[in-house]
């Protein structure tokens, strides 16, 4: 998770972070250089105690405020319409309703509040389709509830999101079957 690759992804997605931001899946807080000088206050959401105290160091030698919920993605105890922008990165192979946990992200975002993510998910190769489907019950048993197979534009779209961009690929150095990613923002209509 702290690969080259993946953290030049990581300062692209976030150098679009704009007012009030809420990151679902913070985990060990990884995003956290990432983040533009502006961002001055971050909301976060993690049930995981242990990730919450592995990202105690990267939160006291940050300069930003970082505001830290021990609460899962699908029930998000903000009043609707709070965040200007939502953050999630390679969190929602992992929530167990990632269908509530978009229905969540929505309802927290203002209107014309932007969803920056970066996921793996789904392949469109039949063969690492195939593969995602079979390796998928040990990966969540193995990798903490992380589905290989998930269709993370398919989600946006069931929660009448517009995808204003959304970049497909496989990342390098990592097996077809785990590195088919999802990168883009999706908004919520005004």
């Amino acid at each position: 998770m702290d690969s080259e690759a993946l953290n030049r992804l990581r300062r692209e997605v976030l150098s679009e972070v704009k007012g009030e931001v809420l990151e679902i899946g913070f985990g060990t807080g990884i995003n956290l250089a990432f983040y533009p000088p502006s961002v001055r206050k971050l909301t976060t959401a993690d049930p995981n105690p242990g990730m919450r105290a592995r990202a105690q160091k990267r939160i006291q030698a940050s300069p930003r405020f970082v505001d830290t919920w021990m609460v899962t993605a699908e029930t998000l105890p903000m009043p609707d319409n709070t965040f200007d922008t939502v953050v999630s990165t390679m969190t929602l192979c992992s929530v167990s309703d990632a269908d509530a946990a978009i229905r969540e992200v929505y309802r927290v975002l203002r209107p014309g509040g932007r969803f920056l993510f970066l996921e793996h998910g789904r392949s469109p190769d039949r063969n690492v389709k195939f593969l995602q489907d079979l390796l998928t019950p040990v990966s969540k048993t193995l990798g903490d509830g992380c589905h290989l197979n998930r269709n993370m534009r398919r989600l946006l779209e069931n929660q009448q999101f517009a995808i204003s961009s959304l970049k497909n690929f496989y990342l390098d150095d990592i097996p077809k079957v785990a590195g088919y990613m999802y990168q883009g923002i999706a908004q919520k209509p005004i």
